[in-house]
């Protein structure tokens, strides 16, 4: 298939999640599958169960001869007539041109490669200079290219595209672009105010995913390449583009969704099918099926195939991900052992848990969960409403001291100036963080007491470990913003609510102690004061040793600020 225009392919599958890329050799993010056209239509995978893992290739119908037999690569890119392998711990580039003439176009033990993308004529990767990725580019005829950012720059992830390369910064997560001095320019204009984790270039536009999982679409829209069709937080975790689509697959069942080519790609001919990767190209798309670890591809412009139909390539099982001998950040590929032949390990990449489908239950069985759950609740309601009122009862007919014992906010009663001095002999006088909780309080208590119910929940209290594993150990990955005094965290607690935890500053760079704990009493009790539905609501709180959080309702669609 002959092509008459030039197009980008990122063929480089980046991780949903910023990882610090390994010492040496290509992480779990590196393509083992390539797509290579202009002259003919190219596919190339590395494979599995071998002693090496050497490039194997289809062309037209046929396999071709094993390229290099007798070496290991662990990663592959393709762009227009042109396919690149990088040998097996990064220290080499190995190129070669539509009739599989070998050219080395690297080679530094000192500075291993650590990822590899190929635009139309256009060939970048990533390599590990005292621990910082620098971008390094090669042109037509392998020319190294004067169009590559700064040598200082740090890049978390690149890709390249139609005389455009784009990457993600380590520093600041944001997006960095150069080649086409027009379209780079654009592009990184479109992205300037995301944080992103990463970037795929194609045609004449680019998508990645940002901090809050969300993905993001920016250039030209006139094939539709732009309008994913559903996009909720972390619901994808990888992308591919072509000339005018794009593709990602879904992170709950690994299967493909794609958009755009006019409407073309919104077949369902790969339905129940999951991948474990996918590469794009000029008008097709190509896939690693998780479960036999085959290639297949399809689209309209898969040659030789009816308009909507998929075609299982004649490959030998490729490798998921390149065998390395460094230790894994997550966790290994079932069989790594056996996929790498004994010569190393497959590391699957970092992502956060999903939650397991809610299962529909049969009418019967629902009708008998409905009429259960009714019961058990009305005695447990019971139960604690009573429980509840005596508990009033109590601390405001004996007036006892609370001394360092916690009350929830919707229970802890009013102390007047008369009854601060009756307790004064027991009790030391009320701190002002005691006298905002307070505040906070009996503004709460006014609020539940007037004619709407629809805030009367309680402000929960919350254990430090409750909170840490809700956020995974308040990881990067779940950070989505700072507030007042401290960082913002997205988190599940184990009754399956999404909330954000804000949570106060420690370490260095923290305040004094008094400062923080003025400025978690003030948020605590001003924000018991609001209840409305176009303000975030504060669930609950936690105060262990010198941890100070705040738990709220966690916003999906993100701040204002991102609209």
């Amino acid at each position: 298939m002959t092509i008459q225009f030039p197009v980008a392919i990122a063929t480089t599958m980046l991780l949903l999640a910023t990882l610090s890329p390994p010492a040496h050799a290509l992480g779990g993010g590196a393509s083992t599958i390539a797509v290579v056209y202009g002259s003919s239509t190219t596919i190339c995978s590395i494979v599995a169960d071998q002693p090496v893992q050497q490039i194997q290739c289809w062309r037209n119908g046929q396999m071709l001869p094993p390229i290099l037999p007798t070496t290991s690569f662990d990663a592959v890119s393709g762009g227009r007539d042109v396919l690149c392998g990088v040998r097996s711990s990064g220290f080499s580039l190995l190129c070669w041109n539509i009739t599989f003439t070998p050219k080395r176009i690297y080679n530094d033990r000192s500075a291993p490669l650590t990822s590899l993308t190929i635009g139309d004529a256009q060939i970048c990767a990533l390599r590990n200079v005292t621990a910082v990725n620098n971008a390094i580019c090669w042109r037509g005829n392998y020319v190294p290219s004067t169009h590559i950012p700064n040598g200082n720059s740090q890049f978390g992830v690149i890709s390249s595209g139609l005389g455009c390369t784009c990457g993600v910064l380590g520093s600041n997560n944001r997006v960095m672009c150069w080649g086409d001095d027009t379209f780079s320019s654009l592009m990184q204009s479109k992205f300037e105010n995301f944080s992103m984790t990463n970037i795929h270039v194609g045609g004449r536009h680019a998508c990645g995913i940002d901090d809050l999982g969300f993905i993001i679409c920016r250039g030209s829209n006139g094939n539709g390449q732009l309008n994913v069709p559903e996009n909720s937080a972390y619901q994808y975790r990888a992308l591919a583009l072509g000339w005018n689509h794009s593709c990602a697959i879904r992170r709950l069942n690994r299967t493909v969704v794609c958009w755009g080519g006019d409407g073309q790609f919104s077949s369902n001919i790969t339905d129940g099918i999951s991948f474990e990767s996918i590469v794009a190209g000029l008008n097709f798309t190509c896939g690693l099926i998780t479960s036999n670890f085959s290639v297949i591809c399809w689209g309209p412009g898969w040659p030789n195939q009816a308009y909507f139909s998929q075609t299982v390539l004649p490959l030998q099982k490729t490798l998921p991900g390149p065998c390395v001998n460094t230790a894994c950040k997550c966790n290994l590929y079932p069989e790594s052992q056996t996929l790498c032949s004994g010569n190393g390990h497959i590391c699957r990449p970092c992502e956060l848990p999903i939650a397991p489908p809610a299962i529909s239950p049969s009418p019967r069985s629902s009708s008998r969960g409905l009429k259960r759950g009714l019961f058990v609740f009305a005695i447990v309601g019971s139960v604690g409403g009573f429980a509840g009122i005596c508990g009033v009862v109590y601390y405001l007919w004996t007036g006892v001291c609370l001394g360092k014992k916690k009350i929830h906010n919707s229970v802890q009663p009013t102390i007047t100036g008369s009854n601060v001095a009756q307790q004064s002999n027991s009790c030391s006088p009320p701190s002002r963080s005691s006298t905002l909780r307070r505040q906070g309080s009996i503004l709460m208590r006014r609020q539940r007491s007037g004619t709407s119910s629809k805030h009367a929940d309680r402000a929960e209290e919350f254990s430090f470990l409750d909170l840490q594993t809700a956020t995974n150990k308040f990881s990067v990955e779940n950070k989505i913003g700072a507030g007042s005094f401290g960082v913002v965290y997205k988190g599940k607690l184990v009754d399956g609510r999404e909330v954000a935890i804000k949570r106060s500053e420690t370490g260095p760079k923290t305040r004094k102690f008094q400062e923080k704990e003025s400025a978690f009493d003030s948020e605590l009790a001003f924000l018991s004061r609001l209840h409305h539905k176009h303000l975030v609501r504060l669930i609950g709180f936690c105060e262990e040793k010198e941890e100070r959080l705040l738990v709220y309702d966690y916003m999906k669609n993100g701040a204002l600020y991102d609209h």
